[in-house]
Formats: C-alpha cells, sequence, structure tokens
C-alpha cells in the first residue's frame, strides 16, 4: 500500500532544511513598505478548539510575547467546533487589516479534502500564511487501566476486540482523526473514532476512563503522561523525544515509514496588506528567537521553526495533497 507524497516518514524539519535550501531565492524577502504603525489596537488571534490543547498552548505562549512587544493585547479567542472549521470560517471572513489572525494546524490542510461540501473556505485561496511556529509529535495514549503497555499488545488487544476500543481525537478530519485512521490502516485493527470539539475534552475522557484511547500532539498532553495521568505507548517523531525518553517511536515498534506530527501556524485573511504580513513575520519570528519562548515551547515538546511564509505556503501545499490521499484510501466520508 503506497501511502502519501512524504510516506509518512519524512520529518517536517527535514522538509523545512530542503525547502529553504532550494527556495532561498524566494525567501520572504522582497522590498516592502515598513508598517512600523501596525497594531494600533488589540489583535485577535482565533485558535478554532477549546482551551487545554495544542493549538491553545501555542496560541497564549507566542500571544503574550507580541502582546509584551508590541504594546498591544493579542487576546485568544477560542471558537471551537467542526473540526475547526467554525473558526477558521470566521477568521477567512474577518477583515483583511492584520487585526484578526488564525492559529492553523493539520487539520487546516485536512477539511478541504474531508468536508468538501461543508467547508466554506480554501486554505488556499481565502488565507495568507504568514509563519510556521512549531512542530509537535503525535502521541498514542491510553488510560493507565488500560492493559496494555506497548503499541504491539495495544494493536493485539484492539484486534481481540474488533470495534470495542474507542479511540478520541480532536474532531471529524482533525489531525489527530486523520493520524488515527493512518494507524488503523498500518496496523490492520478496527477501533471505533469518538470526535471530540479539541484535544482537551479528548484527553480528559481518556484520563476519566470514558474512552481507553486518544491521538494528540504532544504539546497538550506532556505533562499528564509525565505525571502519569495518561500511558503514552508511541511517539510519532522519527527520534525519541526528550521530554517522553522511555516512549518508544513507531519505527522501533514495527513501523518504520510512520512518522506524524502536528504543526501550528499564523495565517491571516487573503488580501492583508503585504506590509502588515512582513511585520507580523519579523515580530513573531523574533518572539520565537527569544530564549524564554523557546524555552516553554521545548518545555511542552514544541520545536520552534520559522521558515518564509514562501515555504510555509509550500508545506500547507504539500500537507493537503498528503492527508487527501489518507481520506482517499481510509475511505472516509462525512455525514
Amino acid at each position: 500500500m503506497h501511502l502519501l507524497p512524504f510516506k509518512h516518514g519524512r520529518p517536517i524539519r527535514a522538509w523545512l532544511f530542503a525547502a529553504a535550501t532550494a527556495t532561498a531565492s524566494v525567501a520572504y524577502c522582497a522590498p516592502v513598505l515598513a508598517a512600523d504603525s501596525y497594531p494600533t489596537k488589540p489583535v485577535r488571534l482565533i485558535v478554532p478548539y477549546s482551551a487545554g490543547g495544542g493549538s491553545d498552548v501555542v496560541a497564549r505562549i507566542v500571544g503574550q510575547k507580541l502582546t509584551e512587544t508590541l504594546g498591544q493585547t493579542f487576546v485568544i479567542d477560542n471558537r471551537a467546533g467542526a473540526a475547526g472549521m467554525l473558526g477558521t470560517d470566521l477568521a477567512a471572513n474577518a477583515p483583511a487589516d492584520g487585526y484578526t489572525l488564525l492559529l492553523a494546524d493539520a487539520a487546516y490542510t485536512i477539511n478541504s479534502s474531508y468536508y468538501t461540501k461543508q467547508a466554506r473556505y480554501d486554505a488556499v485561496k481565502s488565507f495568507t500564511p504568514v509563519i510556521l511556529i512549531a512542530d509537535t509529535p503525535y502521541l498514542l495514549m491510553v488510560n493507565p487501566g488500560v492493559p496494555a503497555a506497548t503499541l504491539k499488545e495495544f494493536i493485539a488487544l484492539a484486534k481481540a476486540q474488533p470495534g470495542k476500543i474507542n479511540v478520541g481525537s480532536s474532531g471529524n478530519g482533525s489531525g489527530s482523526h486523520l493520524v488515527g485512521e493512518l494507524f488503523k490502516l498500518k496496523a490492520g485493527v478496527n477501533m471505533n473514532h469518538i470526535p471530540y470539539k479539541g484535544a482537551g475534552p479528548s484527553t480528559a475522557d481518556v484520563m476519566a476512563g470514558q474512552i481507553q484511547a486518544t491521538f494528540a500532539g504532544a504539546a497538550g498532553v506532556v505533562t499528564f503522561v509525565k505525571s502519569g495521568r495518561l500511558k503514552a505507548l508511541v511517539v510519532g517523531s522519527a527520534k525519541r523525544n526528550a521530554l517522553l525518553p522511555d516512549v518508544a517511536t513507531f519505527a522501533e515498534q514495527g513501523f518504520p515509514d510512520m512518522v506524524v506530527s502536528n504543526w501550528y501556524g499564523i495565517v491571516t485573511p487573503a488580501g492583508t496588506p503585504r506590509p502588515v504580513v512582513k511585520r507580523l513575520y519579523d515580530e513573531i519570528a523574533r518572539a520565537i528567537a527569544q530564549p524564554d519562548v523557546r524555552e516553554r515551547l521545548t518545555n511542552v515538546a514544541l520545536d520552534p521553526v520559522t521558515p518564509s511564509p514562501d515555504q510555509f505556503a509550500q508545506l500547507i501545499g504539500l500537507e493537503m495533497k498528503r492527508w487527501a490521499q489518507v481520506i482517499k484510501e481510509a475511505n472516509l466520508k462525512t455525514e
């Protein structure tokens, strides 16, 4: 079975290095007029999920630093629902003036293929990419009471109880949903998908024992794993994560070509003046370079990355193709 242009085995960081080398001539350095006066009022940063997930963590870390450095409040506006489409649609229809931003993640590139009729925006045409902030590996986590200590044992459990294991996600069509579907294809297991309005509620129900497992980006859940409230069976990075050194990778457990991570970036409504986009890129990149911000990101398993807007746009295009293929091969249909 052939899967995806990335073959699920090329980390985002490796792709960014290749993109930077191949596209250095198109880096975001075109001469533009300065936008030194921006911002002159509070900026709304829409997070299309409930509080507590990885997107919310990234938005609050970066938003706080921008508030400090730019002298205007970056207001985090959580608008959960419809696998991120509710908040994304809200951002797409906001004025293109730089005062409404969207915290995009993997689901941003999935929805146009998964929700072919429901999505009222186009991930390419409706937005202008500003900056990719960070990426984090996906984890498969279970309630500590689940009788599986390894991925192999979990697969055996799922095969012994087809359709009985409930696996949560951030919502239908979310990145965690698609990673779960990819895993089911690879492992040959039948598990019941339970969609939530964000990683926070899904994680909470695993800890409470309402469902057995969930896939989620490490950024929003690493503290729960370290405290023992969740049991992580596998990490989606190419190498073991420094914060979770005892959690084996997919490759170590028999899935050498499955490297899966979630990424977080800022986009703004299409038509936002180029000088404003440039100012946003410069200020966010500067914020991410600060030692305190980098420490806060890495402490929750986020790997800071700041490619140019042009390179970020290329990544969005590739990710759209990548997940469209998973949707096709898993025969996923919206209700």
